[in-house]
């Protein structure tokens, strides 16, 4: 019985925790918006630019099961970024059959613009401490995210912690 309540009160804590992220998250949506906005781009275009690079080339049907849509979906994404000259089809090497989404140079450009901006710190982050900031950070990099180390290679995402 007392294992019940321990569960019921973490719940409630847990639940309270991510309602301060997501408040946290909406409340700081218009600085993205504005990024978005400057770079002409809409949510899901972020997205797609967000997990393409110049290098390897993705098929559209990795970047549908990543994006967790249908495949016309995915093409009209794909479809939007080259029509802004961001990305670009090519054929696959081994396989006609298939074709592989590569950022261009304007792509990796613009990414590389729409992460610094994304990753931008909120300013109300730094009126925690030293100490708190290092408690959030080790807290938070146990959760599961997307790749964020490509952010990295912007050098938004100092190693300030260590």
């Amino acid at each position: 019985m007392a294992e019940m309540a321990g569960d019921q009160a973490k719940q409630e804590l847990a639940s309270e925790v991510w309602r301060q992220m997501f408040g946290f998250l909406m409340q700081t949506a218009p600085r993205r918006g504005a990024v978005l906005a400057r770079l002409g781009l809409t949510p899901n275009e972020s997205r797609a630019l967000y997990s393409l690079d110049a290098e390897t080339g993705r098929a559209m049907s990795d970047l549908a099961a990543s994006w967790r849509c249908d495949a016309s979906t995915a093409t009209w994404s794909v479809n939007r970024l080259e029509r802004l000259e961001l990305a670009e089809r090519r054929s696959h090497p081994t396989d006609r059959r298939v074709r592989l989404v590569f950022l261009t140079s304007l792509g990796v450009k613009t990414r590389r613009e729409l992460l610094q901006g994304m990753f931008a710190t909120p300013p109300e982050l730094l009126a925690y401490t030293d100490e708190q900031l290092r408690t959030l950070c080790d807290l938070l990099a146990g959760l599961p995210t997307v790749d964020v180390a490509q952010a990295r290679d912007v050098g938004e995402r100092r190693n300030v912690l260590s």
